[in-house]
């Protein structure tokens, strides 16, 4: 993983957590289960860190 990607990934699970009114633990303890981390925004990183943050939170 990169620089780059990591700080996408703080990133998003932060304006995950502000959307979804939880914490920002609580959201990677969810997205880490789920494998949205690794299977999603990981592995879709060159399509996904372009787009608006509330685009990318909706998908999710």
């Amino acid at each position: 993983m990169t620089k780059d990607e990591f700080e996408f990934l703080v990133y998003m699970i932060h304006a995950c957590a502000n959307k979804w009114g939880k914490s920002p633990t609580e959201v990677y303890s969810l997205l880490k289960e789920k494998k949205v981390l690794t299977k999603y925004l990981l592995l879709h990183y060159d399509v996904l860190h372009t787009p608006r943050t509330d685009f990318v939170v909706a998908d999710i």
